[in-house]
């Protein structure tokens, strides 16, 4: 009776103990394998971009149709994301900034810290989350209809007509939103700095002027290039990867975003540190 009680505990442990060592064995090789994936159809889609503009066979009214549809999505909740992230920051700043007697020097603190990473962070969060799984499911439902098995049988080459233009449009309008972001959370902070903290306007200008410099601006702007480029061809991936249906589509769009935000909060911490080791921060004259 021992025997018989003790041996389902026995093969339970053993089976959920081959379980765990097959996962282990199987997950690091499936990730590489997904990663190479992404990199190799990553380095297609902008060969096949940059080709596509050279011979000027490039479909700009897909181009044109996609990033309207971008900014539709990700406008909107962008703008509201961006004002409270900004109002948090000056808080937060503000009140560290004034315990330690430099109240000049608040508009420097919110307006750098916007600029160099307030505007990015938010970047990431609306490509991976709006538009990467807009464009994650737009290819996920044409990939489980078999419409690009129907375009590889007639011949049409779904990295051009469908890839390409997603991935053009995802690079411009992340750029877009990062500088539509960095001028509405500067308005924000001067707002609320001059009209709710009781700042001196001038101060809060003269002060992100003397310590900003045009490379923050241009790495902002790098930054959010970068993140629209990684974030369209993960999305792009998973969805001409999708399998199961429907059910397939969700799971590949909460992987897609998962995996966006991930790699894209990593890039941002890897650009900064290589920027802020290249350039430090100077006062300006």
């Amino acid at each position: 009776m021992v025997a018989t009680k003790s041996a389902p505990k026995t093969s339970s442990y053993g089976a959920a103990s081959e379980w765990t060592k097959k996962y282990w064995r199987e997950h690091p090789r499936q990730s590489l394998e997904t990663g190479g994936r992404m990199i190799s159809m990553g380095g297609e889609s902008i060969a096949t971009l940059a080709q596509d503009v050279w011979q000027r066979k490039f479909p700009f009214a897909e181009f044109i149709r996609q990033c309207a549809f971008m900014c539709s999505v990700a406008v909107i909740p962008t703008l509201f994301v961006a004002i409270p992230i900004t109002v948090t920051i000056q808080i937060q700043v503000g009140g560290i900034v004034c315990q330690v007697g430099a109240d000049s020097f608040i508009g420097a603190a919110t307006g750098l810290g916007v600029l160099r990473q307030g505007a990015p962070l938010v970047t990431v969060l609306m490509i991976s989350g709006a538009v990467g799984s807009a464009i994650c499911a737009d290819l996920g439902s044409r990939t489980i209809r078999e419409e690009i098995d129907a375009m590889r049988v007639m011949g049409v080459d779904p990295m051009r007509r469908l890839v390409a233009p997603r991935l053009a449009a995802a690079t411009l309008v992340s750029v877009l939103l990062c500088g539509c972001v960095i001028f509405v959370a500067f308005l924000c902070g001067y707002m609320f700095t001059v009209f709710v903290q009781g700042g001196v306007p001038g101060s809060f200008v003269t002060a992100f002027a003397a310590f900003a410099q045009a490379n923050d601006l241009i790495i902002a702007l790098l930054k959010a290039l970068i993140f629209g480029l990684l974030a369209a061809i993960i999305a792009c991936h998973a969805g001409l990867s999708t399998k199961g249906g429907p059910g397939g589509v969700a799971n590949c769009v909460n992987t897609a975003v998962v995996t966006s935000a991930i790699v894209l909060f990593a890039v941002n911490i890897i650009i900064t540190q290589v920027y802020n080791t290249l350039w430090p921060s100077e006062i300006a004259g």
